[in-house]
C-alpha cells in the first residue's frame, strides 16, 4: 500500500480510493477514473468469501486508511450510506491493535437503557470485523482519537446496495462497476 500515494483526508488521517465517483447528496455514481481494486486485494477477497457470512460477497469499492497518533487522526461516529452501499462491510485491521466505538444514541429501551450507549470493541492486529444488520444499519462505528496508540492501516470493503444488483432499477451500471472492481487492476483515485 505504502507504494501507491496517500492522499490527506479528514480528521488527521491519509486515503487510498479503489472505487466509483459517487455523489451521494446527487444519489449519482459513475466509474469516473475507477480501475478496479488493487492487485493486493484479490486473494483477500477470496479468502473472505470462503467465510460463511461474506459468501457472495463481491466488493465494489476499497478504502485504505492511515492512521497516526502524532496527526491526531480519528472517524466520528457514523453510519455507512445505504442507497449505494449493501448490507455488508467489511474492514481488514492492520500494523496495530485499535478500538472500534460502537453507539446508539437513543439508548436500548427494550433493556431500559433510554441514553446513548456505547460499546468498545477491541480489534487486533490482522482482524477482520464484518458490519451487517443492526451494526450497519442502526448502529454508529468510530475510531477515537485516544484508541490510535501507534500506526493503523485499515482496509474497508464495500458491496453493492439491491438498486445495484440483478433486479435492481440500476443493475446495469451495478454489473459494469462489478466487472471493473473484480478486475484486480486498480489504482487509487
Amino acid at each position: 500500500m505504502d507504494q501507491d500515494v496517500w492522499n490527506e483526508s479528514q480528521s488527521g488521517r491519509r486515503k487510498q480510493d479503489f472505487g466509483p465517483k459517487v455523489n451521494f447528496k446527487k444519489r449519482k455514481v459513475r466509474a469516473g477514473g475507477f480501475s478496479g481494486l488493487p492487485a493486493l486485494s484479490q486473494k483477500l477477497v477470496l479468502r473472505m468469501q470462503q467465510e460463511p457470512s461474506l459468501a457472495g460477497f463481491q466488493p465494489v469499492e476499497q478504502c485504505n486508511l492511515d492512521y497516526h497518533p502524532q496527526r491526531g487522526s480519528a472517524i466520528d461516529p457514523h453510519r455507512d450510506d445505504s442507497w449505494l452501499w449493501g448490507e455488508r462491510l467489511v474492514t481488514l485491521n492492520m500494523l496495530s491493535n485499535t478500538t472500534l466505538t460502537m453507539s446508539l444514541e437513543q439508548g436500548l429501551p427494550e433493556l431500559g437503557l433510554a441514553e446513548e450507549v456505547h460499546v468498545a470493541l477491541r480489534l487486533p492486529r490482522r482482524s477482520l470485523v464484518v458490519l451487517y444488520g443492526e451494526a450497519r444499519h442502526r448502529w454508529k462505528h468510530a475510531i477515537h482519537r485516544d484508541d490510535v496508540q501507534e500506526r493503523r492501516v485499515c482496509s474497508t470493503y464495500r458491496e453493492l446496495s439491491a438498486e445495484f444488483l440483478p433486479g435492481g432499477q440500476r443493475a446495469e451500471l451495478g454489473a459494469q462497476l462489478l466487472n471493473i472492481s473484480l478486475s484486480f487492476e486498480g489504482t487509487p483515485v
